[in-house]
């Protein structure tokens, strides 16, 4: 008798090890697919409010009677945008400041947030719904960093190598998941 004792107790723990290394596996995978796809960024907000950056100044008393005021900026194209993956609202303006740099200033912007969204200048066509959802990294952008946050007013520096006429849209992409958030096409202001 004493051989099938031995025999079911070295059973139960051969299934307490295969049970723990699955439940252990279970916990990884649950794990990397948190990380990985971060559900609750969808829960949270970030609210960004930039001015709109301005020609430089003079000091007050320092100008000169009957000279010209300072350029303003120049807002060269604009658009609205719409929702593709995540509702999305808000203005896309690009702007050519004094200094002839130039900004992609996104205003009252209103999204989801997500794991991993970023900016981007593309050539790809604005289309509504879902067959708009995947068109934007097929052909030419320019990335112009992480979004700043989901809600607001804010400001994104465009290189000065970059050809505006060979962009005619903006994207909130994400990057993780390959997909637009919302996106704007842009026209002559």
């Amino acid at each position: 008798m004493t051989g099938t004792t031995t025999g079911a107790v070295s059973g139960r723990r051969r299934r307490r090890r295969v049970l723990g290394g699955v439940l252990i596996a279970a916990a990884l995978v649950l794990g990397a697919g948190l990380y990985w796809t971060q559900p609750w960024k969808l829960w949270q907000n970030s609210t960004v409010n930039e001015a709109l950056p301005a020609a430089t100044t003079p000091a007050p008393g320092t100008s000169r009677p009957g000279t010209a005021p300072a350029p303003a900026p120049r807002t060269v194209s604009q658009g609205s945008l719409i929702s593709h993956e995540h509702c999305t609202t808000g203005t896309v303006k690009l702007i050519e400041l004094p200094d002839g740099s130039r900004t992609l200033r996104l205003e009252d912007l209103d999204t989801s947030s997500g794991p991993d969204l970023r900016v981007w200048l593309t050539d790809a066509p604005v289309k509504e719904g879902a067959d708009g959802w995947f068109v934007f990294d097929d052909g030419k952008y320019v990335s112009l960093g992480k979004l700043k946050g989901n809600k607001g007013d804010q400001n994104y520096e465009i290189p000065a190598g970059v050809n505006l006429a060979d962009y005619s849209s903006v994207t909130i992409w994400c990057d993780r998941f390959d997909v637009s958030f919302g996106a704007a096409a842009l026209r002559a202001a």
